[in-house]
């Protein structure tokens, strides 16, 4: 089955598909560009998920030297 589409009156990037009635983008920049705007927030989030495990594993050490310190100077 072979899709054809018609233009979508003021939009010039639109079509429809006849057989299904969808509206399509035909734009291939716009959605080049919005893949990358995807991608590029997904690495902002796996930055900021890795950053934020790399603090919380800093607290948990400096807590475990702090009570190893808290111990030595009880002991003298």
């Amino acid at each position: 089955m072979e899709s054809k589409f018609i233009k979508v009156e003021g939009h010039p990037d639109l079509s429809r598909d006849i057989n299904s009635g969808a509206i399509v983008n035909r734009n291939r920049g716009a959605y080049d560009r919005a893949k990358q705007r995807a991608s590029e927030a997904q690495k902002a989030r796996d930055t900021i998920r890795d950053t934020t495990r790399d603090i919380n594993t800093l607290k948990s050490e400096m807590y475990e030297i702090k009570s190893l310190l808290k111990k030595l100077v009880g002991n003298q």
